[in-house]
């Protein structure tokens, strides 16, 4: 269904207030601007941003709601017989997942528009702890839904230890990508890396890490 006019216009604003956001927290990081300043920035009321974004971190990490919806969905819909761990391999190496990083200027952009997000996140401690909390919450529903789709009880174990372990191959390339843009790669020399590594991360758990790393 088409939104309505009244669902467009607050869209809008929702999108110039997020766009108002990040382009002072590139300018200047992540905790030397307040709320404040940004919606006057916007020229929208303080209140107006906090109807929108709940938090000042919600400013910058406005759609993980989505993301998570996402990922569960990529589970969810996998096909007969297809293991969890192979849909989520998918989905990481998908557009939509690990490696979306785009513009609609082309690659040079999106390289400049990583290497700031990047910069504003490494060196903010405040949206590091807010990133602890938001994969903590994908682990929990990560377990939830294999617990029900396994049918586990709440004393078994391997649902919490597969999400755990789902969710750390996630993390893991997502400090990949930050590695690689702190040091300058371009983003189609990160996307390249990012799949060799996803590959290797899923080959890895698929093994149970039975054979890794044997003490000599």
């Amino acid at each position: 269904m088409t939104p309505g006019l009244r669902e467009r216009k607050k869209e809008r604003t929702r999108q110039l207030i997020a766009d108002t956001a990040k382009q002072l927290f590139a300018e200047r990081g992540f905790e030397a601007v307040t709320v404040g300043e940004i919606a006057r920035a916007a020229e929208v009321a303080e209140a107006t941003v906090f109807n929108y974004f709940p938090t000042k971190e919600d400013l910058f990490y406005g759609r993980l709601e989505a993301f998570e919806e996402m990922l569960l969905s990529a589970i969810r819909d996998r096909g007969p017989g297809e293991s969890v761990l192979t849909a989520f391999g998918r989905f990481l190496t998908a557009q939509e997942g690990v490696l979306a990083f785009r513009s609609p200027d082309g690659d040079e952009a999106a390289t400049e528009q990583l290497h700031t997000m990047t910069r504003v996140i490494t060196a903010s401690p405040a949206l590091l702890a807010r990133e602890r909390q938001v994969f903590d919450r994908y682990t929990r529903a990560l377990t939830a839904l294999l617990a029900e789709e396994t049918g586990a009880s709440d004393e078994d174990a391997e649902p919490t230890l597969a999400a755990a372990a789902i969710v750390a191959l996630h993390r893991t390339l997502i400090e990949h990508v930050r590695r690689r843009a702190l040091a300058g790669a371009t983003v189609p020399q990160i996307r390249r890396s990012v799949r060799a590594q996803a590959r290797r991360g899923v080959a890895l758990l698929e093994q149970g890490l039975r054979d890794y790393a044997p003490r000599s």
